[in-house]
């Protein structure tokens, strides 16, 4: 039977395990909608908007691996840009199918709708290039070649990439390339990589105190096992940044803990800054990743292992991928004996430890943070937004087969709540736990009325403390009231969006939290849980982020 364009693309994609397509449906889209509905491998989420939507894709991403986002020409892909901007610059991989104008309308320049009034009809097209790691407008007879090309860049970046279908164009037939030219992958050089194996090696073995930084990178790029493996065998200490936390296991006895530069966790940044062999695979060093530039380990000390690059005493050697070199090391170091590596004392991962009220009862940071941990458990799948609550529980020590997501790098405030949707879509057997503040949530509450229209039972806490501390915290007049948020009856939002057998409340002590808490533990149902907290009470990294947070200003 012959495929449509439209129907080429989303079998590709199916092949890839893509069973979900996330999108508002528009006129120019049509042919992607109705296909979706047509076939019996893929579902349709309809989401309040496009801006949701990419988000949702992205969660959906991070679990699975890949995900697909429809959205309609000019109005809809504009909404979702700021969503995809921030899989691209996190890695994570989304299939954008923008539905455009018949193929004529836009040669013969037409006025229509969703347009400029200009008849120019590539200036969106254009917006997005610079925001994917590839792009094209797709025919009948580039479709499979193009196809082949935008999936090929899209798993070898781990970006986003564009998929351009005029309306006509996407339901004609496909044509079948008489020459079929199968894209190319860049290959490591052999050279290079035989070289820079052995310069590692030597660092490694010889190093008295040796470390990895366990980078997000590593994870992307499918890494991440392997490197486990490494640990396993060598004993080598291992951390994690804010943006690369639950890379690798937590329980496992090497892990040290979380390096946040010269901000908190001292035993953690005394011995990674007095290693004389870090080995960085994957960890981006940003402002939020690098404890605000403090981050403070010497040239010549760290090994960078890139995405395509390599860099060891300060020297770079390119055309040589993680994934090969990271291959490389475990074939060598699976064949020395472990004596082979010296064994130093390092760090143990701390948790929380018991929580702590205060004598009025209300609930603070001591109290909040140890006893959301203590509800962990393994396989959870938790999304934060970038703020007071990622900044508190990215220090809990995660549970076996637990991951941790927040958006450390783009950090868009909204994000999480769609992202959580798309992790428990993409894996409705696990738990997923949903931590955000109150001024984030206002941004792209709407999507918690999907989790009750696909039957899923997240665990949803909201932080409410009255606006944005994070922004009181950092700015330079913290009661100006552009940081005060519009006070909603939080606790009544899932039953006025549809959400009705859902548990919810508000707590505003520690032993109505704990009430709440044990309570989730025995209901089959999903929750939804504001906490009321005083305006200024932040985790201590907060607080000591506070004290240097100028250095991300100005310098």
């Amino acid at each position: 039977m012959k495929e449509t364009v439209v129907e080429y693309i989303l079998s590709k994609l199916y092949q890839l395990g893509i069973e979900d397509i996330f999108g508002v449906p528009g006129d120019y889209s049509f042919p992607v909608n109705d296909s979706v509905c047509a076939n019996s491998h893929q579902r349709w989420v309809g989401n309040c908007n496009e801006l949701n939507a990419a988000y949702a894709a992205d969660g959906y991403a991070r679990i699975k691996g890949v995900a697909a986002l429809s959205t309609t020409f000019g109005v809809g892909e504009l909404s979702a840009l700021n969503a995809i901007a921030g899989s691209y610059a996190e890695r994570v991989p989304i299939f954008h199918l923008v539905g455009m104008p018949p193929s004529l309308t836009q040669k013969k320049q037409r006025i229509s709708h969703h347009t400029l009034g200009d008849g120019n009809y590539d200036v969106f097209y254009k917006m997005s290039q610079h925001i994917v790691c590839a792009h094209a407008i797709i025919t009948p007879e580039n479709c499979i070649e193009e196809a082949e090309r935008l999936i090929a860049c899209a798993l070898h970046e781990r970006r986003p990439v564009y998929f351009g279908l005029p309306a006509d164009y996407a339901v004609k037939t496909v044509i079948k390339p008489f020459h079929h030219v199968v894209p190319l992958i860049p290959n490591s050089c052999s050279e290079t990589l035989k070289n820079i194996i052995p310069l590692i090696l030597n660092k490694l073995i010889n190093s008295q105190q040796p470390c990895i930084l366990a980078g997000s990178m590593s994870l992307r790029l499918g890494v991440a096992n392997t490197l486990q493996t490494i640990i396993e065998k060598t004993k080598i200490p291992y951390t994690t940044l804010f943006m690369d936390k639950s890379v690798l296991d937590e329980t496992n006895t090497q892990y040290i803990g979380m390096y946040t530069g010269q901000i908190l966790t001292p035993q953690v940044t005394s011995f990674v800054e007095s290693s004389d062999c870090v080995i960085n695979i994957g960890t981006i060093l940003s402002d939020f990743n690098s404890g605000c530039y403090t981050s403070n380990i010497k040239i010549e000390n760290i090994i960078h292992i890139m995405e395509d690059k390599v860099i060891i005493d300060g020297q770079c050697y390119n055309n040589i991928s993680m994934k090969d070199v990271v291959l490389a090391l475990q074939n060598r170091l699976l064949s020395l004996p472990t004596s082979s590596f010296n064994q130093h004392k390092s760090p143990k991962a701390q948790s929380l430890g018991q929580p702590i009220a205060v004598e009025t009862n209300e609930i603070t940071e001591s109290y909040l943070y140890p006893r959301l941990e203590k509800m962990f458990r393994p396989n959870d799948i938790i999304f934060t937004d970038t703020g007071t609550f990622s900044m508190g529980l990215a220090f809990s020590l995660l549970p076996k087969g637990a991951s941790f997501h927040s958006q450390s790098l783009w950090g868009s405030i909204g994000w999480a709540t769609p992202a959580a949707l798309g992790a428990a879509l993409a894996s409705p057997s696990r738990r997923v736990i949903l931590a955000t503040g109150e001024g984030a949530h206002q941004l792209t509450m709407q999507e918690i009325s999907q989790f009750a229209r696909f039957g899923l039972k997240p665990i949803i806490f909201i932080l409410n403390n009255d606006g944005y501390l994070i922004e009181r915290l950092f700015c330079k007049e913290p009661e100006y009231y552009y940081n005060d948020v519009a006070q909603w009856n939080y606790a009544q939002l899932p039953l006025a969006l549809g959400c009705d057998d859902w548990y919810c409340k508000k707590v505003t002590t520690c032993d109505e939290l704990d009430e709440a808490l044990q309570a989730i533990e025995t209901l089959d149902t999903a929750a939804y849980i504001e906490i009321v907290t005083d305006r200024y009470d932040a985790s201590k990294y907060l607080i000591k982020m506070r004290e240097i947070i100028s250095s991300i200003y100005t310098n």
